[in-house]
């Protein structure tokens, strides 16, 4: 058997990261990332594994995020019994990352069939559980930066940093004899990309010489203005400097991991300095508050010219880890800084902030990282006027501001000089972790300037190709789609049923008196009667 590579997650998304890779020896994974946004795309995490766990020998995680290893709690309650590489910082994070995900996944569910139940609808049970997400963190094996290590016979491995976040790696790997005339066969997956000058994060790094490349495009198709880490605080604290005089609450949205850690530490450094209004920041996330303790003990491979330690020991950060003290930040008033996951609002404490603030003209909501298609976070960036939070409408009077400056994810032109130092790239790049007009922006980027046109693939989800030939060739035969290509980029009906509730509720409010509401709602019932 020649080798094969199967896309079965990110692909024209960024969520879901899975690559499997089958050749003679066996069949090991490339992350195994958990669903996020648009209810299709989520529902895959309910479903069966295009593949079937127990026959896969080994799975390499390229980081801790849990969209690229948010399943792997899944992978071995179903059967999967092989080791789990990871970097130590990685191991580290996935420590606290995915019990948390399987309290998260308990908690919602347990809401939802009690409103399911009062529906006289079927009860749902969890992805995993927070015990077989703690039972499956006995498969982890500490890997070493740029080190080699056998992952099968004949299948050997080196983790590069991928400056992206703490332990994240770009994975080389090669087949021995697969590649042209006997020699290895070499393969980059590269994880996700962190920019140049990233916060507490070294630049990428990676050899070069691959006949494939897998490279992620979360930004492919942007080019941010030039920023330095002056640049980056002196807009953050404009921000915070406008925020206090609204005099309301700076709600952050922020992801857990890493971007929590940046911003604490810019934070403070601006408040200590007197670069920006002195406040309390709350940080209200059980979650974030367990990886600052890791990234305090990770401090010395992080940033030297940073007292990254200190700077996350503050007297001004307040840590709220129960439910009773999170609470108790909605009885404040003035300003003050509350950042709380997820970072693109689609689930933990971050909503009970908002319900709280978005109404309210005094506050301001800054999202500080990427917002995919569907969610709560692209919603309010997209402009919206009203949304539905919890099945309760609420209409946007703070202020939402963007700041790009903390990006984890390289954008254009760092992802298209990335990829020129990779070559030559022999056979193939493939690009992945990205929605479609990010990965035809890169796609346009690097064809015939970097690599050949017809080199330049753009896998869907569920795609298989052969790796063995010159180029890379579909495998149209062992191919079964879970989703149909348009179900993965389009927004699902759910979006478009709350956003035709807040249209009808805006035509009911603005309608001149009774009897015209009537009429609307005579309107919309009969439009109804005639799609029975």
């Amino acid at each position: 058997m020649s080798v094969t590579v199967g896309f079965y997650g990110a692909s024209r998304t960024v969520t879901g990261s899975c690559c499997l890779f089958t050749s003679k020896a066996g069949r090991f994974l490339v992350d195994c990332g958990l669903f996020q946004g648009p209810k299709p795309l989520k529902a895959l995490n309910y479903g069966d594994f295009p593949f079937r766990p127990p026959d896969i020998d080994a799975v390499l995680l390229t980081h801790a995020h849990i969209d690229h290893c948010g399943l792997v709690p899944k992978l071995a309650r179903e059967g999967f019994r092989g080791p789990v590489h990871a970097t130590r910082g990685t191991m580290d994070l996935c420590a606290w990352l995915l019990p948390d995900a399987g309290n998260i996944q308990e908690t919602e569910v347990a809401a939802l069939n009690r409103r399911a139940a009062a529906r006289g609808k079927p009860a749902v049970t969890p992805i995993y559980t927070q015990e077989d997400a703690a039972a499956c963190l006995s498969l982890f094996r500490p890997v070493e930066y740029e080190c080699w290590f056998q992952v099968l016979p004949g299948v050997r491995a080196r983790y590069w940093n991928a400056g992206h976040l703490l332990g994240s790696a770009s994975i080389e790997i090669e087949f021995a004899g697969e590649g042209a005339g006997g020699a290895s066969l070499r393969v980059l997956c590269s994880g996700d990309i962190g920019p140049e000058a990233k916060l507490l994060q070294p630049d990428p790094e990676a050899p070069s010489g691959f006949d494939y490349v897998i490279c992620e495009s979360t930004y492919g198709d942007r080019d941010r203005p030039p920023t330095s880490a002056a640049t980056r605080r002196e807009r953050l604290a404009a921000e915070v400097r406008a925020a206090a005089a609204a005099n309301g609450a700076l709600l952050i949205p922020a992801f857990a991991v890493e971007r929590t850690q940046e911003l604490i530490v810019d934070l403070v450094g601006l408040m200590e300095r007197g670069e920006a209004p002195t406040a309390p920041v709350f940080l209200d996330s059980p979650l974030a508050i367990r990886a600052t303790e890791v990234f305090r003990r990770h401090a010395g491979e992080l940033d030297p010219s940073l007292d990254v330690a200190r700077l996350l020991n503050s007297p001004l950060l307040r840590f709220t880890e129960t439910v009773d003290e999170s609470k108790s930040i909605a009885r404040l008033t003035g300003f003050h800084v509350v950042i709380s996951a997820s970072g693109m609002c689609d689930a933990g404490r971050i909503r009970h902030h908002l319900k709280r603030w978005l109404w309210n003209s005094a506050g301001t909501v800054l999202l500080v990282g990427f917002q995919a298609n569907g969610t709560l976070g692209r919603i309010l960036q997209d402009g919206a006027k009203t949304v539905r939070i919890q099945g309760e409408e609420i209409r946007v009077a703070a202020r939402i501001r963007a700041l790009d400056d903390y990006s984890g994810h390289a954008d254009g032109p760092e992802l298209g000089s990335w990829i020129a130092a990779r070559r030559p790239v022999r056979r193939g790049l493939f690009l992945t972790h990205g929605e479609e007009a990010a990965i035809a922006g890169l796609a346009a980027r690097v064809a015939e300037r970097i690599v050949p046109a017809a080199l330049v693939f753009q896998p869907l989800l569920d795609d298989i190709y052969e790796l063995a030939g010159p180029a890379p060739v579909s495998v149209e035969g062992g191919r079964r789609r879970r989703l149909a290509p348009e179900a993965v980029v389009a927004l699902d009906w759910h979006n478009d049923m709350s956003r035709l509730i807040l249209d009808i509720h805006d035509r009911i409010d603005a309608a001149a008196d009774d009897r015209a509401r009537g009429v609307i709602v005579r309107r919309l019932l009969r439009a109804l009667e005639a799609e029975r």
